[in-house]
C-alpha cells in the first residue's frame, strides 16, 4: 500500500507511472457482470441477504468447483464472504483460539501471518525456498514439535506464482486430517496458470474434506473491488461462522452477489480466458527479459500474475531500492520486505497483469535505470 501510495503521487506529479506493482487485473469485470449489476439496481431491494450468500450464487460456485475440480460440492458447503480477506478473518476466529500454533509459508501472502498474530494465534513460518519450489511439504510438517492447529497454504502463491506439485497438495491434505491440524487452502488464484505438470492445480477437497478452501472473485474472475470470496467448508465449522459472519458483516455486498453469478457463465469465462492469454504473453516478456537485466535468480512462475526475484547483488534494501526506482523510471514495483521476514530486503515482486504494452514499456525503462547498472 506503500508502494500504491507512492506511485499515486508520481502519478499527479509526473502523470509516468507503470505499475507493476498491483497484486490486481486490469480489466473490468467480464461484461455479463456488469450487465447483471445494471440489472440488480433495476430489480432488487438490495438489502441484506442470506448471512451466507444468496443460494444462486452458493450454487454458481459449488457448481464451478464440481465441474472445475470432478467433485461433489454442494451449495450448502460454501459461505460466501466479503472478499477472501473476510474468509481469513471467519476462519480463523471460528477455527483458532488465542495461542494456537498455525504454520504459514515464508515466502507468503502477509496478511496470513498479520491476521493470525492480531488475534493471538503463534505464527511458525516454515522456510520455503527454491528446493521445494518455494512451498512447504509434508517433511516440514514432520520436523515440527508437534502437529500445529492449522497450515495455509497457497496455490497458485502470493508472491512467488508458484504451484504445489497435486501430489503433494494430496499428501498435506492427508497428513493434516491424520493429526488434526485444519488445512486452509488458498486457491484464489486458481483459473489463472501456465503449462501443465508441475503448473497443474489441484483442489485440497479433492483430498479431504476436512480442509477449508478459498475462493474469490477477484483474481481470475477480475472483480477485486467487488468485494466477494468464499469457503468451501466442512459441516462442522458452519454453526460457528454464521454466528461470527452475521455478526461481523450481516452479509457480503449484496450487488456484488447478484452480479457474480453471472461471472460463472461460458460468456463470462470465454472473456476471462482471454485475460489469462494475456498474462502469459506478459509472463514471457518478463521471464525472457529479466535475465537480460541481470535479474536470473527467479521462482518458477507456475500461475498467478507475479514473478519474484532475488536482487541481492543489486541491494540489500529493497524498499528503498523500489523507491529509487520510481523516482528514476516512474516504473514501481512492490518490495519482498512484507511477503518475507528473513530475506525480502533483497527480493522483489514482478506483477504483470496490467496491458501488454504497458509491460514492454516498464521493461525497456528498467532497461536504461541506473539502478539497474545500467
Amino acid at each position: 500500500m506503500d508502494v500504491w501510495k507512492a506511485a499515486t503521487e508520481r502519478a499527479r506529479t509526473h502523470g509516468d507511472v507503470l505499475t507493476l506493482a498491483a497484486g490486481q487485473p486490469s480489466t473490468q469485470a467480464p461484461g455479463p457482470v456488469l450487465r447483471a449489476a445494471r440489472e440488480a439496481l433495476d430489480t432488487q431491494l438490495l438489502g441484506y441477504t442470506e448471512t451466507f450468500g444468496i443460494l444462486p450464487l452458493r450454487e454458481a460456485i459449488a457448481g464451478y468447483h464440481s465441474e472445475k475440480s470432478s467433485i461433489a460440492v454442494d451449495p450448502d458447503d460454501v459461505v460466501v464472504t466479503t472478499g477472501s480477506s473476510g474468509a481469513f478473518t471467519l476462519i480463523f476466529l471460528a477455527a483458532f483460539d488465542a495461542g494456537d500454533t498455525v504454520v504459514v509459508a515464508r515466502p507468503g501472502y502477509p496478511a496470513y501471518r498479520n491476521t493470525l498474530t492480531a488475534l493471538g494465534c503463534r505464527v511458525i513460518e516454515l522456510d520455503c525456498g527454491p528446493d521445494t519450489r518455494f512451498q512447504p511439504t509434508v517433511a516440514m510438517l514432520e520436523a515440527l514439535d508437534e502437529p500445529p492447529a492449522g497450515l495455509v497454504v497457497a496455490s497458485p502463491a502470493n508472491p512467488t506464482g508458484t504451484v504445489i506439485d497435486p501430489a503433494e497438495l494430496a499428501a498435506l491434505a492427508r497428513w493434516c486430517e491424520d493429526h488434526g491440524t485444519l488445512l486452509i487452502s488458498d486457491e484464489i488464484y486458481h483459473g489463472i496458470e501456465f503449462g501443465s505438470g508441475t503448473s497443474a492445480t489441484a483442489s485440497a477437497w479433492e483430498t479431504s474434506r476436512e480442509a477449508v478452501v478459498i475462493g474469490s472473485v477477484s483474481k481470475y474472475f477480475s472483480m477485486t473491488g467487488w468485494r466477494l470470496g468464499w469457503m468451501l467448508v466442512p459441516a462442522g465449522l458452519r454453526r460457528a461462522l454464521q454466528r461470527l459472519a452475521s455478526n461481523m458483516t450481516v452479509c457480503p455486498p449484496a450487488i456484488s452477489q447478484y452480479a457474480a453469478v453471472a461471472a460463472f457463465t461460458d460468456e463470462s469465462m470465454t472473456e476471462l480466458d482471454g485475460h489469462v492469454r494475456r498474462y502469459a504473453a506478459n509472463r514471457d516478456l518478463v521471464l525472457a527479459a529479466l535475465p537480460r537485466l541481470g535479474i536470473t535468480d527467479l521462482a518458477p512462475a507456475d500461475g498467478a500474475f507475479y514473478a519474484y526475484a532475488d536482487i541481492g547483488h543489486l541491494t540489500d534494501d529493497s524498499t528503498s531500492w523500489c523507491a529509487e526506482l520510481l523516482r528514476e523510471t516512474g516504473v514501481a514495483l512492490a518490495p519482498g520486505v512484507d511477503f518475507d521476514t528473513v530475506r525480502g530486503d533483497r527480493t522483489v515482486r514482478i506483477s504483470f497483469a496490467g496491458a501488454t504494452a504497458d509491460v514492454e514499456e516498464a521493461l525497456e525503462r528498467l532497461g536504461r535505470s541506473a539502478a539497474l547498472g545500467h
